[in-house]
């Protein structure tokens, strides 16, 4: 992977057709996603459950891009390399998810994956500021974790507006992980977001035999947010 700010679309597999995992992620790649994002819920931390580093090691041949892996469990620490050696390129914890944050971010990094950190709706921006020369990504949960399909939670954008300053030039990305639409991708990435997981955003109307809808709904997601940039 190689750093830039240049706006990426990363359709969640959770809004995917769970049969069809393997196509899935084929089609959404052939039609415009920059990344794939891999929610994964424990039932625990969060009120679902989605998959385990099985699932990841079986999709990542249908991957020819980054693997975006998005634990949402707890305790994290003990998954890490399960989960490195499934093949995920960048693997996210939440700051929330345990005791030791930096000591979770030095294992994902030493199991070999690029490091992130997620904050809930809840959690100020300021408690990643000590990790910031440490991580790759800063994932803002614009809804609360746990189920797809929500409203975006517009007090967040204030936070991503925070994060932006605070990481200077540091080469982070700011990733948005819930209720990303046309309408509200402008709103993030004008503050400060590079990273826009979408959904059922992506998916709706679309399917492995009709995946053309995949590749219009995540060109309006990219052109709403350049259109703002070019303003």
């Amino acid at each position: 992977m190689t750093f830039d700010r240049s706006v990426k679309i990363a359709p969640s597999i959770l809004s995917a057709d769970f049969a069809n995992f393997g196509a899935e992620c084929e089609a959404i790649e052939a039609q415009g996603a920059d990344w794939v994002h891999v929610d994964v819920m424990d039932g625990h931390f969060v009120p679902n459950i989605t998959f385990g580093p099985a699932t990841c090691a079986a999709i990542r041949p249908h991957i020819k891009g980054v693997m975006d892996v998005h634990l949402m469990i707890a305790p994290v620490d003990p998954y890490i390399e399960a989960f490195a050696t499934a093949g995920a390129d960048i693997i996210t914890a939440h700051v929330e998810a345990g005791p030791h944050i930096h000591r979770t971010v030095q294992a994902i990094r030493g199991a070999g994956a690029k490091a992130g950190v997620a904050l809930n709706p809840g959690t100020p921006a300021e408690s990643v500021e000590y990790l910031l020369d440490m991580v790759d990504l800063i994932c803002v949960m614009t809804v609360n974790p746990g189920f797809g399909g929500q409203k975006f939670i517009q007090s967040q954008v204030e936070k991503v507006r925070k994060l932006r300053a605070m990481i200077g030039d540091r080469p982070v990305h700011i990733e948005i992980d819930g209720g990303v639409t046309a309408d509200t991708a402008p709103r993030v990435v004008a503050a400060g977001a590079d990273v826009l997981v979408a959904g059922s955003a992506v998916f709706k109307g679309g399917s492995v035999s009709n995946p053309a809808p995949y590749g219009d709904n995540i060109r309006a997601i990219r052109q709403a947010a350049a259109a703002l940039a070019a303003e």
